[in-house]
């Protein structure tokens, strides 16, 4: 069934006229005509929106939805580049508080389901600033179509963290496994600025004072895939839409112990298309930043951190901040986010003991890899 269906696909792309297939990259940033700026203040990225497949933890393939980067890649290639190598997660955006952000997005089609000619966009999840033809909710603006190209324009106004995802038919992309990590870096980073005796260059806030610094960070995301959905979408099968129940809870993509491997997760192609892990490895003594976002289309987690102390300072890409500048930061062991929701974490490991600690979701059933144990949600913490 798959090599019948990939053979279509690839004779009917062959059968495009050169100019159907062109790349439409919009980057005034770009001098030399590569598709990457040369301008500071002014980044241009290129994704690819296509299917594939990836691994879990449990040895079993699973087909997804998703997005690549091509940023730099030549027009005639981008499709050989994409085709089949849907990331998960998508890779992340990041742009600095007042950077210009051309992202163009290309819609190569879905290889193992000819029959989709679906749309994709980009909603930059949190984001105030979109204009609403660049916000990616197909009812109010553009989605682009296969064999197409859009740019989209963003300017790094408020920093924090955010997510962004696929907004047509959301509930199947989003579980497809169309979603990925997005930060506004501070315009404070690159201050020296002292904060309980340490000094920082590195912030996730404009704080003022110094008290989002850190030493270290780590982007985690949370969602849960339902094998049964996957398998349908696969098997050209009507979705369980009303079943949806997240059999593989998945951190930065993998269930454990994948979150800990530094050695790639290769596919059923041999592609290596999670190569996030969510490893944590610091010195004692320094502060470590976890940006945790959830697009779980089911399910809201709780993730722990036993035996460090989790200072909450950001929600929902905001400081937590009153009336005043007066500090809303909290102490907790735990967060709990629903899809949708991010939360900013310092870990401070001053006085911690040398050690491995274990960052885990408390729903037990996110600590599985769908019918294996000792799985899921669940990565290390190293203190050396």
């Amino acid at each position: 069934m798959r090599f019948i269906l990939l053979t279509a696909v690839v004779l009917s792309l062959a059968l495009l006229p050169a100019q159907a297939r062109a790349i439409n990259v919009y980057c005034p940033g770009d001098t030399d005509g590569d598709g990457i700026s040369d301008t500071p203040g002014i980044l241009c990225e290129h994704y690819a929106a296509s299917d594939g497949f990836s691994q879990m933890a449990d040895g079993l393939p699973i087909y997804t939805f998703g997005f690549s980067d091509v940023t730099g890649t030549p027009d005639g290639v981008v499709m050989s580049a994409s085709a089949l190598k849907a990331n998960l997660p998508a890779p992340t955006l990041r742009l600095a508080e007042g950077e210009d952000m051309y992202l163009t997005l290309s819609n190569v089609g879905m290889m193992m389901r000819p029959d989709l000619f679906d749309p994709h966009t980009v909603h930059f999840h949190g984001f105030p600033n979109a204009g609403s033809i660049y916000d990616g909710v197909p009812d109010s603006s553009i989605a682009i179509d296969m064999d197409a190209s859009f740019t989209y324009y963003y300017k790094g106004v408020e920093p924090g963290t955010y997510m962004y995802h696929c907004h047509v038919e959301v509930t199947e992309h989003m579980e497809m496994g169309m979603t990925g990590q997005a930060v506004i870096d501070p315009a404070q980073n690159g201050e020296s600025i002292n904060f309980g005796g340490r000094t920082y260059t590195q912030f996730a806030y404009n704080d003022g004072d110094g008290s989002t610094g850190y030493d270290v960070e780590k982007l985690l995301q949370l969602v849960d895939f339902d094998k049964a959905f996957h398998d349908a979408n696969e098997g050209v099968q009507p979705l369980p839409f009303s079943d949806l129940d997240g059999t593989y809870p998945l951190l930065n993509g993998r269930g454990y112990p994948d979150t800990v491997s530094a050695t790639p997760i290769l596919n059923v192609n041999g592609d290596n298309v999670q190569p996030l892990d969510s490893k944590v490895t610091v010195t004692a003594g320094q502060r470590v930043l976890v940006r945790l976002t959830n697009l779980s289309a089911t399910d809201y987690h709780t993730v722990t951190l036993l035996g460090i102390p989790m200072q909450v300072i950001g929600t929902g890409a905001r400081i937590l901040r009153g009336p005043g500048g007066a500090s809303l930061y909290y102490n907790t062991d735990s967060v709990t986010l629903g899809g949708g929701e991010s939360a900013d974490i310092i870990l401070d490991t001053a006085g911690i003991n040398p050690g491995t600690y274990y960052l885990y979701s408390r729903n037990l059933y996110d600590l599985n890899n769908y019918q294996e144990r000792r799985g899921g949600i669940m990565t290390e913490f190293v203190v050396q």
